[in-house]
């Protein structure tokens, strides 16, 4: 039988509230487990004595049976000193996403903002229609070299 020490939520709706418990792989999330071996209160303060509690003997002896812990309480368990956990890496999280679309109004926004001055604005008004014109022309070769 596989085990794992994992959260089970309780708690009303938006008022989450977790206990640490011991159960089969194969139980749902918050129906039948093993045993209880801590709790967790996601709603109080992160340096609050009462957020995280564990029962650090149970939870060792499980682990040396064999008991693998899910992600998160392998976070609590780090913390407590009672396990290693390796840190995980996403170099894509710091990568912007490139959203093509906004660009070119970013573009046209200054060139809105130039006529401010009162001279001559019907031959101003020409010069911003043509650049307007060419940028949904040179957009559309890039459409098609990306399909």
């Amino acid at each position: 039988m596989a085990v794992k020490i994992r959260l089970a939520r309780g708690g009303s709706k938006k008022r989450p509230y977790y206990r640490i418990v011991v159960a089969d792989i194969r139980a749902p999330r918050d129906g039948r487990y093993i045993e209880r071996v801590g709790s967790y209160n996601p709603l109080l303060p992160k340096d609050h004595e009462d957020r995280v509690k564990l029962d650090i003997d149970r939870i060792k002896e499980w682990l040396s049976k064999g008991a693998k812990p899910t992600d998160r309480v392998a976070r609590f368990l780090d913390a407590e000193g009672i396990l290693k956990r390796e840190p995980r890496n996403n170099p894509q999280k710091a990568i912007p996403k490139k959203e093509p679309e906004e660009a070119p109004a970013a573009e046209e926004a200054p060139a809105e903002e130039a006529p401010a001055e009162e001279e001559a604005p019907a031959e101003e008004a020409p010069a911003e229609e043509a650049p307007a014109e060419e940028a949904p022309a040179e957009e559309a070769p890039a459409e098609e070299e990306k399909k």
